[in-house]
């Protein structure tokens, strides 16, 4: 899996050749495809290497969250976590970034390394959370990337 200087190194001189508006454009679409390719691979619960998220552990469940049946109903992991109003992109004609903000990106950190945190604000117990990787690349978003760029270096 390439590194984000190779990718950096690689198309720089290339990048250099466009105007800055084209760039502002093109750093945008990257982070729009990339935002929606990460999204996506949360809603499957993978990491970017394609292993499976870590199960959640077994709770005790109240009434409530059980249907008819007496089937537990659990959202999927992450499912606000994942929509555009929490997961961020930014950009400009030099850099793009994808990720999370405020107190959501505090969520998202303790998943992501796998770090202690309380399960409710005011809680004195702590539970170490699985590592479950948010953000990373994928191969198939680096080959996304690069197809971008070849296509506005094509225009």
């Amino acid at each position: 899996m390439a590194t984000i200087d190779e990718i950096q190194a690689k198309f720089t001189a290339l990048l250099a050749n466009i105007s800055p508006q084209q760039r502002r454009k093109l750093a945008r679409d990257i982070g729009f495809k990339l935002r929606k390719s990460q999204a996506n691979r949360i809603a499957k619960q993978q990491n970017p290497d394609g292993t499976a998220y870590e199960p959640r552990k077994p709770q005790r469940v109240s009434k409530k969250a059980k249907n008819a049946k007496g089937r537990v109903k659990h959202k999927a992991m992450f499912a606000k976590l994942r929509t555009a109003r929490f997961f961020k992109v930014r950009s400009n004609q030099a850099e793009v970034s994808v990720g999370f903000k405020g107190s959501d990106s505090a969520i998202a950190n303790v998943h992501q390394y796998g770090l202690a945190s309380r399960v409710q604000k005011k809680s004195e117990r702590k539970v170490k959370y699985a590592q479950r990787e948010l953000l990373g690349f994928a191969d198939q978003d680096l080959e996304l990337i690069e197809n971008l760029i070849v296509e506005q270096l094509s225009l």
